[in-house]
């Protein structure tokens, strides 16, 4: 039994010995059982499968995958993996039920600062008091009562388990809005980047428009300074046309 235990919480565990029990063979004879008698748990596998070889001797059932739907529908559902026990709904337990001595509400609907303020000026004092017992001169031998700051420290102690409990139960809480200031702030930076790229590409728009104007008046002004010379560029452009239609047709002849 301990090996088993011990093997359960190893890290890396053995299969469990029952898997060499999940071969083709019994698969398909487990098959066959649902088929020839639906209520397989109590039906006589012997007889049923009679006309079948090498029938196992324990039950087929097991083979069967477990019931979730069996699980959740317990009140505190859970499942067991290598000696660990895991609940379905997942639940912070409350300092009170881990056995400490809660000071604070346990309905997280109710406001818990009131409490809270009260446990931390309890925590203050105490610490003053225990800076006090340690100034204090020894207790007599003969005495069987408990050093005053023995007290305090176990005080100490289940003023700071409540601070950490509460703070603990706030987490789900901080991670809420930690996850929304991190959406915030993403989203704040495409819409940053979005505009940069809008204010780029509306300087580049007026730029263009500028270089085309420029351009624009500086072909007029050629064209009105030098009108024979675009004359010449057109008549050279006829005559090139003409020159090329005159080769094509020369190599269709040719040909």
């Amino acid at each position: 039994m301990e090996e088993d235990e011990t093997e359960l919480r190893n890290p890396f565990p053995s299969p469990p010995s029952h898997y060499t029990k999940y071969t083709s063979h019994n698969l398909h004879l487990l098959q066959l059982l649902r088929e020839r008698a639906p209520d397989a748990l109590n039906a006589n596998q012997s007889e049923i499968l009679a006309d079948q070889s090498n029938v196992p001797d324990w039950p087929l059932v097991q083979l069967e995958k477990p019931r979730v739907d069996w699980i959740v529908e317990e009140p505190e559902a859970y499942y067991d993996v290598f000696g660990d026990r895991w609940f379905i709904k997942e639940k912070i337990p409350s300092l009170a039920e881990l056995g400490g001595n809660q000071l604070y509400p346990s309905d997280p609907s109710e406001d818990r600062r009131p409490a809270l303020l009260s446990i931390l000026r309890s925590l203050l004092l105490t610490y003053s008091k225990l800076t006090s017992s340690l100034l204090a001169p020894p207790p007599v031998v003969t005495s069987s009562a408990p050093p005053d700051w023995q007290r305090h420290v176990e005080w100490i102690t289940v003023l700071s388990q409540n601070l950490m409990a509460a703070a603990n139960d706030l987490r789900p809480i901080q991670a809420r809005g930690n996850l929304e200031l991190m959406m915030n702030r993403q989203l704040q930076l495409r819409r940053e980047e979005t505009n940069l790229l809008h204010s780029k590409c509306d300087a580049l728009e007026s730029r263009l428009k500028e270089l085309r104007g420029s351009v624009d008046r500086s072909f007029s002004a050629t064209v009105n300074s030098h009108p024979s010379s675009i004359s010449l560029i057109n008549n050279d452009a006829q005559k090139k046309s003409l020159a090329h239609e005159d080769l094509f047709r020369w190599s269709e002849e040719v040909k």
